[in-house]
């Protein structure tokens, strides 16, 4: 890890996982009414895990991680709490919740990074 990475720690990664889940969940929000369209989710803890073990696990900076679909614990299929007649395991309350709670985690991740560069951009300029 270099030290930009160790400034703004887990959050920059947290960040772009909570980016992909949301994409996860808009495009189950699209599918709604899709006969036979699976409901996906992303299980954010064990990528987050899976992702920081992976940056351990590198010898050499310039070493590319794996996108997220390569990696085990990316995009899973959520079991629907009801049954629909058509196949489709889309709920959208339970998406619109879960998407909701993602924007708010999604906003504070950020909030958090804006607030560690402002204090290294502090910490460059002497104040």
């Amino acid at each position: 890890m270099n030290m930009i990475d160790n400034a703004l720690g887990v959050h920059a990664q947290a960040l772009g996982l909570r980016s992909k889940r949301m994409e996860v969940l808009a495009r189950n929000i699209a599918n709604a009414d899709t006969p036979h369209f699976k409901a996906k989710d992303v299980d954010f803890a064990s990528v987050l895990k899976q992702t920081r073990q992976d940056a351990l696990n590198t010898t050499s900076h310039l070493h590319m991680a794996l996108p997220m679909e390569e990696n085990p614990g990316g995009e899973k299929y959520r079991v629907p709490f009801n049954a629909s007649f058509d196949g489709n395991t889309v709920e959208m309350n339970v998406e619109q919740a879960k998407f909701g709670q993602v924007a708010a985690d999604y906003q504070t991740t950020l909030n958090i990074l804006e607030n560690r560069v402002s204090g290294i951009r502090r910490a460059l300029r002497g104040d």
